[in-house]
């Protein structure tokens, strides 16, 4: 979300209603965390976007909801195997 927002000038506030609304139309189990990197660059680094989810998510979601975000979704949907070493 940090490249639709104003590149030099963005904050978790600006981007907060928006992370809400996906959390209440789609919940935690249809949600997966995507950087959108290396497109990110041009507003922040991939780990001020990482910073900026969970800032935006604050303490609202469950262990379990905050997994399935972080990893859970995405192994899930892409049929992956949870837990392999590369």
């Amino acid at each position: 979300m940090v490249t639709e927002a104003d590149w030099r000038g963005w904050t978790v506030e600006d981007l907060r209603p928006f992370v809400a609304a996906s959390l209440d139309l789609f919940g935690p189990d249809r949600l997966l965390f995507g950087s959108d990197w290396p497109v990110c660059l041009v507003a922040a680094s991939y780990a001020r976007v990482r910073e900026a989810l969970d800032e935006a998510l604050g303490d609202a979601l469950t262990p379990a909801e905050r997994a399935a975000i972080d990893g859970g979704t995405a192994t899930r949907v892409y049929g992956l195997a949870a837990g392999l070493d590369p």
